[in-house]
């Protein structure tokens, strides 16, 4: 096996979103009501259900803190989503001065990939949008949140993504999920701006939108688009404000342990929805989802397939090469299992800047992971770079092998 590893393209970064992308881009009337930034001192009040998230309130005697307003919407920066070069608890509040630079500037986190022996990352929001624009939909004036999507993928195509990012960032833009059609429109408008890539919910259900199973086939357009546009649609562990755990009272760890949960039942639905059926050039990529639960699954969809009236053409597995990609950071497991995934379907992510991030130490992780699963030269290629430039067809932002 080769060392040093070939120079990673991470197919899950995140881009700590800076506070003038909203008031710089949206029109002078919005202003108070758009997205913003105000630092507040802040305090704990409580717990989150299942161990989960701390909920906050603002208090003469509490920490320093930047907070995201947004209409009703007040959003504390916590250290979980920029934890790299940090020091304190994962959920500490803090400010835009507490955390690493690479985080929300575009050069500082240029050199942090050079450290990080990353040539090109695909970003994902990170703190106000939420995974895949979940916020935008949840407000209640749509008028406004369609010019936040679109300011928000202006900003992310032509300035985190353009300059000296042009051919190394590479970002996943966000729709309005509240109107397929709309969405489908700003699909093709990202893509002719170089969109590759969006983000879209694990699963839309709990969000309150129509499932994949819906008779109307309400999501066809945006499937539809991305078909057409080459985009790939990428689903983040989390995008659907759902974290699978066994009780109300089990600690936030049980959530970590079963996040691959999420995406099981994701492809359960693309599946047996026809999704995949349907539009037979659509790609999905799972984020964070690690792959090892992928052969069983697929084995268990193939059984079924065989004994039960289930109306696909092929087998469930069938849909899988070339067009289902999940992506890793320390799943031994999976590329032990990766004759039964596909080896061509693995994608390899560093995560940066997030708690669990691989930085800055991602080429050892890649090579520890190789020597474990016992992978070829060829493998380590594919694992480290081939595949995402495949799957994302990375030509287009000038990667060719």
């Amino acid at each position: 096996m080769a060392e040093p590893a070939p120079w990673i393209i991470s197919v899950d970064d995140h881009v700590f979103e800076p506070a003038e992308i909203w008031e710089s881009r949206l029109p002078r009337r919005y202003v108070d009501q758009g997205p913003r930034v105000e630092r507040k001192r802040i305090a704990r009040q409580a717990r989150g259900k299942g161990g989960g998230f701390d909920q906050w309130i603002e208090s003469d005697d509490g920490t320093w803190c930047d907070v995201w307003r947004y209409e009703e919407l007040f959003y504390p920066l916590t250290r979980a989503f920029a934890a790299v070069g940090g020091t304190g608890r994962d959920f500490d509040a803090v400010t835009f001065d507490d955390i690493r630079p690479g985080a929300w500037r575009q050069k500082d986190r240029l050199a942090d990939m050079d450290t990080n022996h990353v040539e090109a990352a695909l970003c994902f929001p990170n703190t106000l949008p939420r995974f895949c624009g979940q916020a935008f939909y949840e407000a209640p004036d749509h008028d406004l949140a369609l010019l936040c999507v679109q300011a928000y993928n202006d900003w992310l195509l032509d300035e985190w993504c353009g300059g000296e990012g042009a051919g190394r960032l590479f970002g996943a833009t966000i729709v309005p999920l509240w109107d397929p059609d709309l969405a489908a429109v700003e699909v093709r408008r990202c893509a002719g701006k170089g969109g590759i890539a969006i983000t879209f919910p694990e699963s839309p259900h709990p969000l309150g939108l129509p499932s994949l199973h819906d008779k109307r086939h309400w999501w066809d357009p945006v499937f539809e688009a991305c078909q057409e546009t080459d985009t790939m649609l990428c689903m983040h562990v989390g995008s659907s404000s759902r974290m699978p755990t066994t009780s109300p009272d089990a600690p936030f760890v049980v959530s970590g342990v079963l996040t691959f949960q999420n995406a099981l039942g994701s492809l359960t639905d693309f599946i047996f929805s026809k999704t995949l059926e349907r539009f037979p050039r659509l790609k999905i990529a799972y984020s964070e989802a690690q792959v090892g639960w992928m052969p069983f699954v697929l084995e268990r969809a193939d059984k079924l397939f065989a004994r039960s009236y289930t109306g696909l053409q092929q087998p469930p597995s069938s849909y899988v090469a070339g067009r289902v990609f999940g992506c890793i950071f320390d799943d031994e497991t999976g590329l032990r299992n990766r004759d039964a995934v596909g080896m061509d379907q693995i994608c390899f992510e560093t995560d940066y800047p997030h708690a669990d991030s691989t930085f800055p130490d991602s080429q050892a992780t890649l090579l520890g992971l190789a020597k474990s699963a016992g992978l070829t030269d060829d493998e380590l290629y594919k694992l480290a770079r081939g595949n995402a430039i495949s799957a994302f067809q990375l030509q287009r932002i000038g990667i060719e092998h």
